[in-house]
């Protein structure tokens, strides 16, 4: 179960997601910075939407923070199946090695078709 601050969090942009997670864990930029291994100047450019992260400065604010990077980059939305997915997913993962495989075939296959389907639309208009 997600705490309210993570439910709020996963609904923010990026600069205000650093500026909260930052702030949760009582660090100043220059403190954040230091620990990061980053100059403070990045993280007044990050937090204020005017810079964005390189993926070795995503990695250490994700270190930092103890999130992964896809938590410090994505909405809830963005990524990632839906919650009743989610549960499929979760059961597939509890199936044997043969009956995975098949599943994998046949959502690589149901993924194919939509794709195609997606460029011919695309090439017909």
């Amino acid at each position: 179960m997600r705490s309210d601050f993570t439910r709020l969090l996963i609904q923010m942009s990026l600069p205000a997601r650093l500026i909260a997670l930052r702030k949760e864990k009582g660090l100043t930029q220059q403190a954040l910075a230091e620990t990061a291994s980053l100059h403070v100047n990045q993280i007044r450019r990050y937090e204020a939407g005017e810079a964005q992260p390189s993926l070795d400065a995503l990695k250490k604010l994700a270190q930092v923070f103890a999130v992964t990077t896809d938590f410090l980059l994505f909405e809830d939305a963005e990524r990632g199946p839906d919650e009743g997915l989610k549960l499929q997913f979760e059961a597939v993962s509890r199936m044997p090695a043969a009956d995975k495989k098949i599943v994998k075939a046949l959502l690589e296959g149901m993924i194919l078709k939509h794709e195609t389907k997606r460029m011919v639309g695309s090439l017909s208009s």
